[in-house]
């Protein structure tokens, strides 16, 4: 009887990463894990997660993660619960730099690049495999079919606005229109 496979870790010391190789991971969570990261995530069912890819260093200060995150979930539709299928196929890209300091304060100015986190004493992939799984899955999932429909809100006696009412100068382009064909229409008498 052969013996089951060693699982594959999912914690990795920065500092115990080879400062010059890469270092290739494959994180693929179990049933149980995936059923306590869909209810994290509101999800109906997470059926499958993968993220395979490598830390990669670049000098002493920085190491990059690169990995492929796949994915399939269902979601409950934002207007009818009812189940809504995706699927997830998505690039995650981590830069983590030693000596950043994380930010402070309750206004913080986004960064050009925003893939540069302050190098952390640990990484765990499952952490940045459902940050970048709830970055990639629609906000608002439809089911087929779902609609909103119209909704009209005013006070009793107050008509109610209109999207004409929203756009005061889209009449401008029938007016506008309506003076070229009068234009053309009167170019033809003679002077």
């Amino acid at each position: 009887m052969s013996k089951p496979a060693a699982p594959h870790p999912t914690r990795f010391r920065t500092g115990a990463l080879s400062p010059r190789k890469p270092t290739r991971f494959s994180y693929r969570p179990d049933a149980d894990d995936r059923a306590r990261l869909a209810a994290e995530l509101d999800l109906l069912a997470l059926h499958r997660l993968e993220m395979t890819g490598e830390f990669r260093p670049i000098g002493r200060d920085e190491l990059v993660l690169e990995a492929r995150l796949t994915a399939r979930v269902d979601q409950p539709c934002s207007l009818t619960l009812v189940a809504v299928p995706a699927s997830v196929a998505e690039t995650v890209r981590r830069r983590y730099v030693a000596g950043l300091a994380p930010p402070e304060g309750d206004e913080i100015e986004m960064p050009e690049d925003d893939s540069i986190e302050p190098m952390p004493v640990e990484i765990d992939l499952a952490e940045v495999a459902a940050e970048a799984l709830t970055l990639a899955l629609p906000l608002y999932p439809r089911a087929p079919g779902a609609d909103v429909g119209q909704v009209v809100h005013a006070g009793e006696g107050v008509t109610p606005l209109s999207d004409a009412d929203l756009k005061p100068f889209s009449g401008l382009r029938d007016l506008a229109a309506e003076l070229a064909q009068k234009g053309k229409s009167g170019s033809g008498t003679g002077e």
